[in-house]
């Protein structure tokens, strides 16, 4: 992707991590109606130009996807896609990409919920170990004649109860619905945001005032390169913690609010 679907994509990245981070929402849930969305763009060529059209105003562009999907999906579900369409793409094709690494993402953010994201990150790897070693399996797999039913009876037999759920459905839909893409590259792709998602870490950052866009970058980036892996901020604003900031990732709490350090002033008088 270039220019602006980059950006829009790392914005609904963020949005779609700030749900999922709520333990009230359901990730797999989220994956389903995401995928669902998915599909419909994929079909529907001209309704997804009209929702990416950048001389339509962004808030247009919204309340239209709010008519056509308002009964159909939740209401995270809803936030996110008008989100999306809010935001410019270079092109119409890039939301719909857009959309389906979201429901894949989803779906792994699920899985590393239920403690399972290690198990669905084999899993894929070694389905792509079995398919690769079948020439007959592949080819059944992918025919293009074959109906989507048929290839998902053919999953069910291979790794129904004997997989985790989560990699049935990314599977799943992998096969049924390739979009152009081998079977191969779709599971390196998979396998890919698993092994993001499963180096990802949440730091919880209180401060006394909102961040501005530019510390937030600086603050993910700082913490990024201390902890070596891809940062996610939490962004909590606490007045009674009177300036500075405390970034808590894991159980490692790091301090530079001025409340505590008047608190440790006060125990020093007191010692």
């Amino acid at each position: 992707m270039n220019g602006a679907s980059r950006e829009a994509l790392h914005a609904a990245r963020e949005r779609l991590d700030a749900l999922t981070d709520a333990t009230s929402v359901d990730a797999a849930k989220l994956a389903e109606e995401l995928a669902a969305v998915t599909a419909l763009l994929d079909r529907e060529v001209s309704l997804r130009r009209v929702l990416t059209d950048p001389a339509q105003p962004g808030e247009a562009k919204a309340e239209l996807a709010a008519r056509l999907l308002g009964t159909q999906v939740g209401g995270e579900t809803l936030d996110l896609v008008s989100g999306m369409v809010r935001s410019r793409w270079s092109q119409s094709r890039d939301l719909v990409d857009s959309l389906e690494e979201l429901a894949n993402t989803a779906d792994l953010t699920a899985a590393q919920k239920a403690g399972a994201l290690d198990d669905v990150e084999d899993e894929l790897f070694r389905f792509g170990r079995i398919v690769g070693s079948s020439t007959e399996l592949r080819a059944a797999l992918t025919d293009r004649a074959a109906t989507a039913s048929a290839k998902g009876e053919l999953l069910r037999s291979l790794l129904g109860g004997k997989a985790n759920a989560g990699t049935e459905r990314l599977v799943a839909r992998l096969v049924t619905a390739p979009r152009g893409r081998s079977l191969e590259a779709g599971l390196e792709s998979l396998s890919k945001l698993a092994a993001e998602r499963r180096d990802r870490m949440v730091a919880t950052v209180t401060t006394a005032v909102p961040l501005s866009d530019a510390q937030k970058q600086r603050l993910g980036a700082v913490l990024a390169k201390l902890y070596g892996r891809q940062m996610h901020l939490n962004l909590d604003v606490d007045p009674e913690v009177l300036g500075g900031i405390t970034v808590r990732v894991g159980d490692e709490v790091i301090d530079g609010s001025i409340a505590e350090r008047l608190a440790q002033a006060s125990r020093r008088m007191a010692g």
